[in-house]
Order: C-alpha cells, then structure tokens, then sequence
C-alpha cells in the first residue's frame, strides 16, 4: 500500500457517451457466488460500464436481493473488462432525455441504489482495475473497502463539461477529507492509483496480476467472521459516524448490551477460552 502524497495525472477523465446496452441484446450486469462471497460484475464493457437506466435498476434489484440473503457476508463490486471500472453514468442517454424531471428521476433512483451498498448486511469491497469516474467513482466511495490496480485511475470530471458532481459528491466529501474533495470536484483531474490511496479513496492498491488474489484473500477473511457481527457492526459504523461523540457512545453501549447477549459472541466468547475456531451461527 502506498503512502505516497498525491500525484495528478495531465490525462483526460472519461465520460462515457457510448449508447444503452439492452437487456434484451446483453446481460448489464452478472453475480456469481464463491462460498460466502458474491461478485456482482457491471457487464457493460463497450460502454464503459456506465450506469444506464437499466443498470441502475439491475443493480438496485440484485442488491434487494442480497439484503436477504444471510449465507452472503461479503459483496465484491467488480467491472467487467480491464480498462474501465465504470465511468459514470451513460451521457448518451442523458442526451436522448430533455425533460428535466427525467434527469431527477434517475439521480434519485441512483441514489437510492448507492445508499443501498451501505444498508446492505454484507461487507462491499469495489475490485476497481482501470478508470473509476464520475458515479463510478461514487461506486468507490459508497463502498465499504476499495482495492485497485495500479493501473487505476480517479476522477469527478463533470467540471470539464459544465456540470458538477453533484451525487458522487455526496459519499466522496464522506470519504475523504474535505479538502481533497473539493479539489477532485472542481479540476476534474485524474488521480493515480498512488493518490487515491494516499487520500484514503481506496485501500490499497496492487498490480493487476495480483489484484483478484488480494480481493479472495481479503474476501475471505472477512468471510470467517460472524455474519450477525458484521452485520450489526457495519450498521451501527456508519450510524455512529453521523452522531455528536457523546451520542456515539451513548448508542454503542446499547449495542454492546445487544452484542453480548448474541449465541454468536457467547460462542465466540467460548471458543476464544476453548482455544478452538468458533462455529457461527447461519444464518446471521
């Protein structure tokens, strides 16, 4: 992982102008399952796997789908292809719309699938190996963990084009100090992958070679845990961080009175003793 201070690139940030792919010509989007882990796969490589209206949904209803599903305790975020993570949301079809009510309409139901990553039970890890822009940065931010390529690269370019970030603003001024934000919104620069990293964008960062071994290996260690832990913990991660501190503290210790009390942390508890694995419970 480098900690290297962070380093722009003169490159141009993506937009993505290619056309819709239809269900009914291409599948947008794809999962595939390993133990406890489900990859969910952007399937749009000829257009930068941008988010279409149909991918949008596509991704609201598989994430709906693993709210329920409790044998998964980690979702690992991919793009198909190895040159675009996803690079925003699909400007061609933007262009096919005048009605501004239309443009609304699909913010809001992005929206809705980015604040859905965080609701989720499962861990979400974004696999970013190549160009992460605009929503497809916001992709990054919204979720939990973030590993790249060294060949990746960041940006909220919607500045160049006379529009600003305004969604991917959201969880990026979340994720990253206040400062480094607003200087990614208003130049629309690229980031490397080092500069990513060094800002607290993403994880870590590892040679495409090596990438899919450090996600499974991350994936998996998570994986081990007990699901209701991870559940219940990145749940109240992010409902303590929007409290005052004293709030925070007051909320975590009915948690831990919660915890506790779990077959989960009894076993947990009882094995640590036993010197043996524990044996979760499952569903969480």
């Amino acid at each position: 992982m480098s900690t290297a201070s962070p380093v722009l690139s003169n490159a141009s940030p993506v937009l993505s102008t290619a056309s819709p792919v239809l269900s009914n010509a291409s599948p947008v989007l794809s999962r595939r399952d390993r133990g406890a882990v489900a990859y969910v796969t952007l399937e749009r490589p000829t257009a930068g796997n941008s988010l279409s209206g149909e991918l949008i949904r596509a991704l609201q209803a598989e994430f709906d789908r693993l709210m329920q599903d409790r044998s998964k305790r980690v979702v690992v975020l991919c793009g198909s292809g190895s040159r675009i993570f996803c690079a925003g949301h699909d400007l061609a079809e933007f262009q096919q719309h005048d009605d501004p009510a239309f443009h609304e309409g699909l913010s809001r139901e992005c929206s809705t699938m980015m604040q859905t990553i965080r609701r989720l039970p499962q861990i979400v890890i974004a696999r970013v190996d190549g160009i992460a822009t605009a929503a497809g940065c916001q992709l990054v931010a919204a979720a939990d963990l973030a590993l790249a390529s060294d060949r990746s690269r960041f940006a909220t370019p919607g500045v160049n084009i006379g529009f600003w970030c305004w969604t991917p603003m959201v969880p990026i001024s979340r994720s990253i100090a206040p400062k480094h934000a607003l200087r990614m919104l208003a130049t629309g620069e690229m980031l490397s992958a080092q500069s990513a990293v060094a800002i607290g964008l993403v994880n870590e960062i590892h040679t495409a070679d090596t990438l899919d071994a450090e996600i499974d290996r991350l994936a998996d260690l998570i994986a081990s845990k007990s699901g209701h832990s991870l559940a219940s913990g990145k749940a109240g991660f992010w409902t303590q961080l929007e409290m005052t501190e004293p709030q925070a503290y007051d909320y975590v210790c009915d948690q831990v009175r919660e915890n506790i009390a779990h077959p989960d942390a009894k076993e947990g508890i009882q094995a640590f003793l036993e010197k043996r694995p524990p044996v979760w419970s499952n569903p969480a």
